[in-house]
Order: structure tokens, then C-alpha cells, then sequence
């Protein structure tokens, strides 16, 4: 019956794969408890409805070496079985070397994995911040202690329901995920009473952290907080996150940079401008890449306001009127039934409704893409319409509330 079912689903995954147009794919690899790997590569499209579509086109064992051209015979098999090899239009991955050498192997654009950069620039702020990892460490003993300890376990819960406060249990950080070492350090904190209430009536070796070492949670929480909002953004399954990708990386810096002024100790100072700093490498070259300057471009909520570089919107702006120009030589524009009927054609003009020129059509579809009112519909022709259905669909991106009228 389960394997029934799976090839009923998989049946209309691949139905749905013949409709769309292009696809993007992501991909990870990861070793199990058991010490086998595998090889996960899912498909995100938008359907005839304008959704957000996601298909796993599989989880392979992977017991081979983790080469480039490995890694590319496993999805390029993956990719003929589904019917997609000439609809991908990226991949994304985490920066691994093999990855990326995957993506050139495959001739597929490559884009990294803006939440495992987030957790690069958080790490490795992290290690650059004096005294951070020793109180880490000191902070994941106390957790270890009350999660491992069933007296040490009881005797918190008791203490904080004497208080009167929720019983909460102590969370401990994954070190691969930094926002785990967040939500570690913000229940400690919050816990900050109790834990040390039930700390003092135990028989224990550990040492409390002091009020000073809180301070600095509280301040380090402070600063972290905004990375932990965007984490959660760009983790979404529903909406397509590529345009407002580098929006939140230019307010995360604002944002960092702004709060590392009100700190008042030096290790949540620090941190803030260690975090600044990588924050404005990534920022740098994630809007000297087409894949995303585009998708910023063309969502009307940002266009060039999103940019951090004036100069890069700039080059943007030159790089999307390229692309117009592109789809308009080689996309070919059917008018809608609704259009009104053209005049008999002449001798000197093709038959059919006025066709607007090149220059002009780009500037118009543009206008189209990029205006700020984009909470009132437009009205415009089909053939702009159809132009910029064309462009939202080669970027993988929705206009939100906007609404053509013919």
C-alpha cells in the first residue's frame, strides 16, 4: 500500500513537472546516526496558480566519494527521470567546494544558500569575539547539567513554579546551527533566576555565570535578535524568498551597526562590529550577482531602494534592460483573444495589433516591474503584461498584489 501510494504521488509530481516552465533546485548532503550518506534534491517552481511548488525529487544513499562528478551523475539522473534537464535555471547549495563544482559540472547557475551564509557570518563572528566561545562553553554545562541531571531537572521546575513562572526546560545548541546557540543563550537568560535558585541548593561543581557574563547575554541577544528574524524569513516554504534577499541582508547590517552603538560591553560591542563587517563582504557580492540583482529588481516592494551600492543598482538596472532586450528578440508576443481586432494588415506592417518598440517596450515593462504603487492595479496592454509575465517567470518570482487589467 505505501509503495502504492508513493508511485501515485510521484505520478503527479511528474505530471505537474511537464507544466511549469523552469525550475530551481536545492540540495544538501548529510551523514545519518548509522554513518551512511545521502543526497536530498527538491524542486521549487510556480504552478498555474501563481504558488510557490515544491516536489522532492529524491533522497539517494550515496556510498560513493563525495566528488563533484559524483555528486552531478546523481542529479543529472534525477533531473532526466523528472523530465526538468532543460528547465533548471539554479541550483542552490551550501559553499561547499564540491557543490560548486557540481553546479559547473552541470552548466547550471549556482547560487549559495543565503541561511547557511547567515550561519557562516554568525559563526565565524563568533570565534572573532573575545571571551564568546568560553562563555558558550560555560553556558552548555549548566544546560548539559539540567537536562542529563533528573534531580538537577526536578529541583528547576520546582523552583520555577515557587516563582511563578512557566516550567520551561533548558534548550542546548547544535554546532552546526548558530541559531540553536541563540535559542540557548535567550532561555538561559530568561531563566536566568531560577537557574541560579537551583544551582545554589544543589550539590554541584559548576560554576553560575555572574551578573556581569548575564549582562552580556543580554546585550549579545540584543544584537543577534535581528539574524534570528531573518533566519526565520528566509526559511519559508510558502513564498518565494530570492528578492528580498539582499533588502534584509542591507537592513540586517543597518540594523546590527545601529544597535552595536548602544552596547556597553565590550564583548556584545565587538560582536556587533565583527557581524558588521562580514555582513557588508557578503552584502557586497551578493549584489554583483545577476540571480539575485534581478529577482531585487523586478520585485516592485524594492527595485533599486533595496540596494545597499547605488552604484550596483545601477549596474542592475543595465543588466535588466540587457535581459528585455534579450526576451524581446527571442520571445514572440501572441495578443489575447480580448485584445480589439487590428486593421487589415499593409503591405509595409505584419498583421496584428500596433506592436510597441523595442526602447519603448523595455522602458515600459520596467515601469511595470519596478513602480512603487504596487497596492493599486494597472492598466496597461497585454503584450506588457505578457512581457512581464515572462521575466517574472525566468526569475522565479511573484508581484504581489498587483492585479493587469486588459
Amino acid at each position: 500500500m505505501v509503495a502504492a501510494k508513493y508511485q501515485e504521488t510521484k505520478e503527479k509530481g511528474k505530471a505537474e513537472m511537464q507544466k511549469v516552465v523552469a525550475v530551481s533546485l536545492t540540495s544538501d548532503m548529510w551523514t545519518s546516526i548509522n554513518m551512511d550518506a545521502y543526497l536530498a534534491v527538491t524542486c521549487h517552481f510556480i504552478d498555474d496558480h501563481d504558488k510557490l511548488g515544491t516536489v522532492l525529487l529524491g533522497v539517494e544513499k550515496f556510498p560513493n566519494s563525495h566528488t563533484a562528478a559524483n555528486i552531478a551523475q546523481v542529479k543529472t539522473t534525477l533531473m532526466l527521470e523528472w523530465g526538468i534537464t532543460d528547465k533548471v535555471g539554479c541550483l542552490v547549495t551550501d559553499a561547499a567546494p564540491n557543490m560548486i563544482a557540481c553546479a559547473r559540472n552541470l552548466k547550471i547557475r549556482h547560487a549559495v544558500c543565503i541561511a547557511h551564509n547567515l550561519n557562516l557570518i554568525v559563526r565565524k563572528s563568533f570565534e572573532h569575539t573575545p571571551g564568546l566561545n568560553d562563555m558558550r562553553t560555560k553556558s552548555r554545562k549548566i544546560v548539559a547539567y539540567f537536562r542529563t541531571s533528573t534531580t538537577a531537572k526536578e529541583r528547576l521546575t520546582q523552583v520555577q513554579e515557587r516563582m511563578g513562572g512557566p516550567s520551561l526546560k533548558m534548550i542546548q545548541e547544535v554546532d552546526t546551527r548558530w541559531n540553536s546557540t541563540f535559542h540557548m543563550l535567550d532561555r538561559l537568560y530568561q531563566q536566568r533566576e531560577p537557574v541560579g535558585a537551583a544551582l545554589a541548593s544543589l550539590n554541584t561543581d559548576l560554576t553560575p555565570l555572574t551578573s556581569q557574563e548575564y549582562e552580556a547575554i543580554g546585550e549579545c541577544l540584543r544584537v543577534l535578535s535581528p539574524f534570528q528574524q531573518a533566519t526565520v524569513e528566509l526559511s519559508e516554504e510558502k513564498r518565494v524568498s530570492g528578492s528580498k534577499v539582499i533588502p534584509l541582508m542591507n537592513m540586517l547590517q543597518r540594523a546590527v551597526d545601529s544597535e552595536g552603538t548602544n552596547m556597553t560591553t565590550s564583548m556584545a560591542g565587538k560582536l556587533a562590529e565583527n557581524l558588521v563587517r562580514r555582513l557588508r563582504d557578503t552584502l557586497s557580492n551578493l549584489e554583483s550577482l545577476s540571480v539575485m540583482t534581478m529577482a531585487t529588481m523586478l520585485d516592485p516592494r524594492f527595485r533599486t531602494h533595496g540596494f545597499f551600492s547605488q552604484s550596483k543598482a545601477s549596474e542592475a538596472v543595465t543588466r535588466l534592460k540587457a535581459e528585455c532586450a534579450t526576451v524581446i528578440r527571442t520571445t514572440a508576443v501572441t495578443p489575447s483573444p480580448s485584445d480589439a481586432p487590428s486593421p487589415p494588415p499593409q503591405p509595409a506592417q505584419a498583421a496584428g495589433p500596433a506592436t510597441t518598440s523595442g526602447p519603448a517596450l523595455i522602458s515600459m515593462v520596467l515601469q511595470l516591474s519596478c513602480e512603487w504603487r504596487w497596492r493599486y492595479p494597472w492598466s496597461c496592454n497585454s503584450q506588457i503584461a505578457g512581457m512581464a509575465g515572462v521575466l517574472t517567470g525566468h526569475f522565479m518570482i511573484t508581484l504581489p498584489y498587483i492585479y493587469i487589467q486588459t
